[in-house]
């Protein structure tokens, strides 16, 4: 299972505890610096069944600098996903990839069922 998280953010820190507690064996990924590809964030989106905006870190500064709020309806898809993966900051995180399943962001309800 990867685990991709910025090591700095408090949520990625709650969810990291939350593996370790469960007792669950990852691979750690920092987003900033392995930024995932747009052929991953691809992959992930589809195996996800989310909407894109979700994989979009929407409470980060880099999203709110670049006015993404009014530019993403109007990109196309791919558009989104080439931008996504420019850039790990703006991604949500954490995610949890394990080949199958995808969570994105940390609901412990979710991953609680899902893991």
């Amino acid at each position: 299972m990867l685990f991709i998280c910025y090591p700095k953010c408090s949520t990625c820190k709650k969810a990291q505890k939350w593996l370790d507690e469960k007792g669950k064996d990852y691979e750690v990924r920092d987003i900033k610096t392995d930024n995932p590809t747009a052929e991953e964030l691809r992959d992930w989106w589809e195996k996800s069944g989310l909407p894109l905006k979700r994989f979009f870190n929407t409470s980060g500064n880099l999203y709110k600098e670049m006015k993404l709020k009014d530019r993403l309806p109007k990109m196309s898809e791919e558009e989104q996903i080439s931008l996504l993966s420019t850039d790990g900051m703006l991604v949500k995180r954490p995610i949890v990839a394990d080949g199958e399943k995808i969570l994105v962001g940390f609901r412990e309800k979710e991953w609680e069922e899902k893991l």
